[in-house]
Formats: C-alpha cells, sequence, structure tokens
C-alpha cells in the first residue's frame, strides 16, 4: 500500500533544505529570461518526493518556469530563467550540467530505384516493406490528407506502440490512421524564446498550426520520403512524373512537431521529442535538423547527440543530416558516432533548362519552372551587378531600377536570399525572366526551383560565359528553353556540392559523413498551407513537391533502416549502419569514382563517407561491426570527458578504465589514422576491429588492401574463419607512414580502404590517413 507524507513534512523538508543548503538567490531583475536545459543526476532525488517533478518544482525552479521535465533519454529538465539563476542553479551538488537553448534549422521519385530497390524482389519483399517498423520523423508536422499516408491494405498497428494522436489547430485524433499512427507537437521553447524576445516575435497563427499539422511543407516531405504508400500520377506540375513512393512504403510513421515555419527548431524541444518518441516505442528516428552557427559543441553540450543517445541506447536507430554548408571542409554536422550522418548525392534525373543567347551559343542549367514558356523569343539581357553594388547582382528587394530590367532577362547571382525570390524581385521589376548564375562558392553545384517566371540556374562556368557574352556584345539577347524531365542522366551519383564535408571538426578519428544518399530534386508529399516555391505569394497548390537538401537525403537512410530492421529485428543500430557503409558504392552509373559536383573532380570520403547508399547489398552484408553502449562510454573517456560529462551524455554514472582508451578504436566500419605533423620518419599506428558474421555460418574471409599513397597497410590475422561456435573476429590494422613521404590531396589526406570478401560478399571501410596536432 503507498504510504504518503503529510504535506506539513514535505514543506518542513523544503524550507530546511533549502534555506540552509541552498539558498534563495535575490534574482537581478533587469536580466533578459532565457531557456536552459538542466541536466540532474536522477538518482539524487530526495526520496520524500514522490516525482522528479515535485523535487524540480520544489528546489529548482518555478513550476510556471519549468517548459519541460525529461526522464527517458535525458534526466532533468528545461526552464525560463535568467542567466544568473541558471549559473546559480548550476552550482547545487544534483545538477552535472546547464546549458542554454538553441535555435537549429533544417537541413533543407525515381530515388528508390536509384537505391537498387526493385519491387517483389530484395529487400522490399524480404522486409514485407518495413509494415511492422515504426519510423519517428522530427520536423515541421504532417499534412496527413495526402496519399502517401493512407493506410489502405495495412494491417493493424503494432501492439507495443503507446504513442499518441496529439490534437490541435486542424488535427484531431481522427488525422491518425494505421499509417499515420501517432503526432505530436512541441513547442514550449519555442513560444518560451518568443517571449523573451518581445511581445510580437512568437508563432505567427494566421501562418502556421499549433498542432502537428505541417505549415512548411518540409515534414511532409522528409516523412513520406522515408515512408510513403505508393501514390500514382505524381508529379509536380508535369516534372518527374510517375509513381511515387518512399523508401519504406507499408512502415509506420509518427510525426513529432519540433520545428516551426519560419522560426527554426529549439534544443528543449528537441529533447521532449526523443524523450516522447522513445517512449512511443519508435524503432527508426529521422532528424533532418542542425546546428546553425557552424560550430560543433562537445557531445554533452548537444542535445541532439544527447537525446540520439538515449535513444540507441535503447535500440533505437537514429538518422541526421550532414548538414547544407558543403563544399566547405570540416562542414559535416552531427557528429556523434552513435548517429549516422547523412550526406547527399545526385540521382539519374534531371529537369535540364538551356539558355540560347543572341550568338547562338546554349548555355545548360536546371529549372522546374510550369508556366507559360517564352516559345524562343529573344528578349533584351541584362546584369545589374556590371555596374550596381552587391545587393544590385544579387537581385534583392526593392534593389533593382525598373528602366533597367524592364522586358529583359535578368542575371541575378546566387546567394543571400531565396532563390526563387529573386525571380520574384526581378518580376516586380518588370523583368520577364531569370538567369540564376552560381558563384565559385557554389560551383557547377545545381538544384531545381519551381519558378514563379521563367528561369534558369546555371554553374559557375556558365554563368561567366554568359557575362562575358554581356560585356562584349553591343546588344545581348537571349531566351530560355525548358527541357522538362530527362533520366537516365549519366554520370550519378554525384556528390552534390552543398553536402557536408568531413573531416569531423569534433573527432577526426571518426569519418564523417558515414554515408551519402539520394538528396537532390527529390519528388515527395507537400502541405496544403503554402505553394511549393514556399514564399507567401505564390498561391499554388501541389500535391507534390521537389526538393533539395542533405534533410532529403536523411529519410532516405531511415526508410533502409527500417527495412533492414524489418528484415533482421535483431540487429543492433550500429550493425544496421555498418550493413549500409560497408556495402555503399563508390563508383557511379559509368562506373567511374563518384564525381564531387563542386569541383568536377573524383571525390572522397571526406565527400561521400563510405559511399552512396545500396540497400540491395546492405540486405546480406556478410560481416558487420557492431558497437555496445560500453563501447561508447570507452570512447568518450578517450576524448577525455570526466565521468560528471559522460553521466550528462548517458544518465548512468561510468568509471573510465585506468588506462585512457583510444577513441580511434571505436569499433566504427572506417578507419581514420591521424599522425602528428611534427614527426620525422616511418610511425606506426595500430587499430582494432572486431566482426560478426551475420552470413552463412561457416565462412573464410581474407583480405583485400588499397593502401592509401604513401603508407603501408598490414593486417593480421590474414584471414577470418567463422563456424557455428564462431561467430566474432578481431584483426588488427596496422597503418605505417613517412610524413616525409606523404603528399596529400586538396582536402588534407589521402585514402584507402581495407575489405573483407569470401569470394560472394566484399565488407568495406575507407582508410584516411592525415597529418593533425592534437589540441
Amino acid at each position: 500500500m503507498a504510504t504518503f507524507l503529510p504535506t506539513s513534512f514535505i514543506l518542513l523538508y523544503f524550507f530546511f533544505s533549502f534555506f540552509t543548503n541552498f539558498p534563495l538567490l535575490a534574482l537581478s531583475s533587469d536580466q533578459t529570461v532565457k531557456t536552459f536545459i538542466f541536466r540532474v543526476d536522477a538518482e539524487s532525488k530526495p526520496s520524500i518526493f514522490l516525482t522528479h517533478y515535485h523535487w524540480y518544482t520544489s528546489e529548482f525552479a518555478d513550476p510556471l518556469q519549468i517548459l519541460h521535465v525529461y526522464d527517458t533519454v535525458f534526466h532533468g529538465f528545461s526552464a525560463a530563467v535568467t542567466p544568473d539563476h541558471a549559473t546559480y542553479l548550476g552550482q547545487h551538488p544534483s545538477v552535472l550540467s546547464v546549458f542554454e537553448d538553441r535555435r537549429r534549422q533544417l537541413h533543407t521519385t525515381r530515388s528508390p530505384q536509384f537505391l537498387g530497390l526493385r519491387n517483389q524482389q530484395g529487400l522490399w519483399s524480404e522486409s514485407n516493406y518495413g509494415s511492422d517498423v515504426i519510423i519517428g520523423v522530427f520536423d515541421t508536422g504532417i499534412w496527413p490528407e495526402r496519399r502517401s499516408f493512407s493506410d489502405v491494405n495495412l494491417g493493424p498497428v503494432p501492439a507495443r506502440w503507446k504513442g499518441i494522436c496529439q490534437a490541435g489547430v486542424k488535427f484531431t485524433p481522427k488525422n491518425c490512421n494505421k499509417k499515420l499512427i501517432g503526432a505530436r507537437f512541441f513547442l514550449k521553447g519555442h513560444e518560451a524564446a518568443a517571449r523573451s524576445a518581445g511581445p510580437i516575435s512568437g508563432i505567427n497563427e494566421t501562418i502556421e498550426f499549433k498542432s502537428p499539422r505541417d505549415a512548411d511543407g518540409h515534414g511532409t516531405h522528409t516523412a513520406s520520403t522515408a515512408a510513403g504508400r505508393h501514390s500514382f500520377g505524381a508529379s509536380l506540375e508535369g516534372y518527374a512524373t510517375g509513381i511515387a513512393k518512399g523508401v519504406a512504403p507499408k512502415a509506420r510513421l509518427a510525426a513529432y512537431k519540433v520545428c516551426w515555419k519560419n522560426s527554426g527548431c529549439f534544443d528543449s524541444d528537441i529533447l521532449a521529442a526523443f524523450d516522447a518518441a522513445v517512449n512511443d516505442g519508435v524503432d527508426v528516428i529521422s532528424i533532418s535538423i542542425g546546428g546553425g552557427d557552424g560550430i560543433s559543441a562537445p557531445y554533452y553540450l548537444d542535445p541532439i547527440a544527447i537525446g540520439s543517445y538515449g535513444a540507441v541506447s535503447r535500440g533505437v536507430f537514429v538518422s541526421s543530416s550532414a548538414g547544407n554548408d558543403g563544399p566547405n571542409l570540416m562542414s559535416v554536422t552531427n557528429l556523434a558516432p552513435w548517429l549516422v550522418t547523412v550526406g547527399a548525392g545526385t540521382i539519374d534525373r534531371n529537369f535540364p533548362a538551356d539558355v540560347i543567347l543572341g550568338n547562338g551559343r546554349r548555355l545548360s542549367g536546371v529549372s522546374l519552372y510550369s508556366g507559360e514558356p517564352l516559345n524562343g523569343t529573344m528578349f533584351p539581357l541584362v546584369y545589374p551587378g556590371k555596374s550596381g553594388g552587391l545587393s544590385t547582382s544579387l537581385c534583392m528587394e526593392n534593389s533593382l531600377d525598373s528602366n533597367m530590367v524592364r522586358g529583359k532577362i535578368v542575371i541575378c547571382d546566387r546567394g543571400s536570399s531565396p532563390r526563387v525570390a529573386k525571380g520574384l524581385v526581378v518580376k516586380k521589376a518588370g523583368g520577364v525572366g531569370m538567369v540564376l548564375a552560381n558563384g565559385i562558392s557554389n560551383g557547377e553545384g545545381l538544384v531545381g526551383d519551381a519558378h514563379l517566371i521563367p528561369a534558369c540556374a546555371v554553374g559557375s562556368d556558365e554563368a561567366d560565359a554568359v557575362k562575358a557574352y554581356i560585356s562584349s556584345t553591343p546588344n545581348p539577347t537571349a531566351t530560355i528553353d525548358f527541357k522538362g524531365t530527362v533520366i537516365g542522366i549519366k554520370p550519378a551519383p554525384v556528390v552534390a556540392s552543398f553536402s557536408g564535408r568531413g573531416p569531423n571538426g569534433l573527432n577526426p578519428e571518426i569519418l564523417k559523413p558515414d554515408l551519402i544518399a539520394p538528396g537532390v530534386n527529390i519528388l515527395a508529399a507537400w502541405t496544403d498551407a503554402i505553394g511549393p516555391t514556399g514564399l507567401d505569394s505564390d498561391t499554388r497548390k501541389t500535391e507534390f513537391n521537389i526538393l533539395s537538401g542533405t534533410s532529403m537525403a536523411c529519410p532516405h537512410v531511415s526508410g533502409a533502416a527500417a527495412l533492414l530492421k524489418s528484415a533482421h529485428p535483431d540487429w543492433s543500430p550500429a550493425a544496421i549502419r555498418s550493413a549500409m557503409m560497408t556495402t555503399a558504392n563508390t563508383l557511379d552509373n559509368l562506373n567511374q569514382p563518384m564525381i564531387d559536383e563542386a569541383t568536377g573532380k573524383a571525390s572522397t570520403p571526406y565527400d561521400f563517407g563510405a559511399g552512396h547508399l545500396n540497400l540491395d547489398r546492405a540486405m546480406d552484408p556478410g560481416l558487420v561491426y557492431d558497437i555496445t553502449n560500453n563501447d561508447y562510454v570507452n570512447f568518450l573517456c578517450g576524448n577525455g570527458y570526466s565521468p560528471k560529462a559522460i553521466q550528462v551524455i548517458t544518465r548512468s554514472p561510468v568509471t573510465c578504465p585506468v588506462k585512457r582508451p583510444s577513441p580511434e578504436n571505436l569499433n566504427y566500419p572506417s578507419i581514420a589514422a591521424l599522425f602528428p605533423s611534427s614527426s620525422v620518419g616511418a610511425k606506426s599506428k595500430a587499430f582494432i576491429r572486431t566482426v560478426t558474421n551475420v552470413g552463412p555460418l561457416n565462412a573464410v574471409y581474407r583480405p583485400i588492401i588499397e593502401a592509401p599513397k604513401g603508407t603501408t597497410v598490414a593486417v593480421k590475422p590474414a584471414r577470418l574463419v567463422f563456424n557455428q561456435r564462431m561467430k566474432k573476429q578481431s584483426f588488427i590494422v596496422t597503418i605505417t607512414a613517412d610524413t616525409r613521404n606523404l603528399i596529400m590531396d586538396d582536402s588534407g589526406a589521402v585514402f584507402g580502404s581495407i575489405s573483407w570478401s569470401d569470394g560472394k560478399h566484399v565488407v568495406r571501410s575507407p582508410i584516411v590517413v592525415t597529418q593533425i596536432d592534437p589540441l
């Protein structure tokens, strides 16, 4: 029988404890209230309190200040307090860590076939399209009426599901079904930030829904990419016509709305979504969100890393996007080794358009413009940036002179404002069309846009050519020829120029990104709340839209994980990632090394990780590199984190080994060897890896080594023998390099690989060798 303590006793405890041991702070009234996340040692809760919430509201903050209480992937709470109050609470012996809430940003139908998926064979048939697997999508919500989320012919909701369908504005529990089995929204962190910023900066309810309903489109797109049902006659106003379907068409979906239109996504809300999703019973989490400041925080200060560790440690696979700040080196985000970090590649479909100059020259570009064509009519061509300032060259709002551009096709440089918004500026000033010109930073990287005026995007080489034509011609003219949809493009895949690149800025010993997946010009479902460009002035309604970004690549891997989890229920998240990485393609459809869209040269593992996702091969990888929770703890110890900092991530107290482990010995499916640049002569590094046989019981694997240029690579033992009793085998890779002979490429590294083969399976791991001095 439960025993309840009298209220007077609790009050007596509270006054005694708080005023004698932890006196109240005289808070400064002129400080701005901000949201902070407090990681608390859950074991230190005094038994006097029935719940952690009672403890937090008695000893740390007023109930009205507390936004979220976390108890699954993380122990603690978030609260809106002044910085002084947060600092003060951080001194409490039970508080392990305090960090300020941050705003993050989203990393904005032939792709399933391009992954190697075919109807009624291979992974789709083996896994029944993932029908028993639940994918949680952390994004902007969902538009539930889309055909992509139909539950026709789906079996009952998995019995283990404990989630809810949260009601709100224009969203009721009836909007869920046997496909969309759950939906929640999280906005307390967002609202608290809005309150501290002023009375008019909250959620704009004229354009946003306080519910799981998607006002932005991004969440609907990513959810249907991962697990959309077959939708016949799909297209974006005639482009990419065909059958749209997600990677795991029968997987169940749960939408966790953590991002809000034009407002980003707050860490405190993301952490609450991780807590809810793991409790609800998801198998896979898809999170196309990352840091917006280009700085990677240590894992114990990164709520996505913390929340995902809590999920992965409970067997939930977490797929994240690598970010869109490529092709800059070290631009990859979401670096935690328990996360799967996905970059973006092209597929073999494109939407070409040509700019035809008055001298007859054709310049190739891309466009998704679907309005009235120009029909070959030549118009005067003008580049406002030739004589104007920077804002004029970028076609920023109110920067164009109507007298200069009226009736003309206008060249606008890419950058600083949305690509489609530049076309709107041209239209307002009286222009009839636009050539969107890449600069050197974007190189030849192009994505299609559903422009509101006749417009075509061109790469930097073609941009230079059209500008040179204007400079050398007294009366330059041009027209744009829109060619629709072309499939069978070669080469493909190509690493997208925007895709986040290595090396890993936090732990260069761990190669990131892990792999790439389709992320350029992806057709998927869309919201009815806004037109395909996302501009307020775009009144078009479309069931599907075509978007690009690592945001689009991430859900391809989430759907792939659902299929693999369905086919192999006993595989851990690390085993699923290993299967994807060790079977990934490094060659394109011309059987040549994948090229980098930004440079036109061969790409490297800093660009694509282990390669491009190939699901057919991932189904039967032969061997996998598995990783336990204890392995991750040793990795964190090897990083020099204190036990207290590690407990912020792991929730439970840890004891690090007396001898500090090497982070590079984490059982990762890739190897990165870091040699000090100050060393002279030959130096060697040894790496221990362990593989688990998931193929035929009796197998013998032998190594195939491609040593990075200027190095030697040795492997012991020379073969791995597996049988019924011996399912795991360890090996040592020794890499020797003479820094005087190492000639690094443009990225400051050299690359190779080690593969294990039994004659049928090839289990490949990339090798990276670089020179770096430890901090």
